[in-house]
């Protein structure tokens, strides 16, 4: 497990704001390595265990598929907090995709 790699995703992951998604691969280009979003999948298998905690929720594939889904205590739950925030999911696929994405290389200021 690069763990290094894994705390840069979290750090990222930590700043998406409530209401809002974003993808692996919009992760993995924020980091400098935009082929690395399955790494970022990776990562977030293991978000459970970060401290502090981790949003996985607010992070979705490409098209906005909640594909991270079984990751969590139930295939349900990853829906649950994204709609407790007010995202919509509909046949495991975020609503209005485009509207909720937040992209950390536009939002992110160093």
């Amino acid at each position: 497990m690069n763990t290094n790699f894994y705390e840069q995703v979290y750090e990222i992951a930590r700043l998406i704001p409530k209401g809002r998604v974003t993808s692996y691969g919009a992760i993995a280009k924020s980091l400098g390595a935009a082929k690395s979003s399955r790494m970022v999948g990776y990562a977030m298998r293991y978000a459970g265990t970060a401290h502090p905690k981790v949003p996985a929720h607010r992070v979705v594939n490409s098209s906005g598929l909640l594909t991270g889904k079984f990751h969590f205590e139930t295939p349900e739950m990853m829906e649950e907090l994204l709609a407790g925030e007010g995202v919509e999911v509909k046949d495991d696929k975020v609503v209005n995709f485009k509207n909720v994405f937040w992209n950390p290389l536009e939002e992110i200021t160093e």
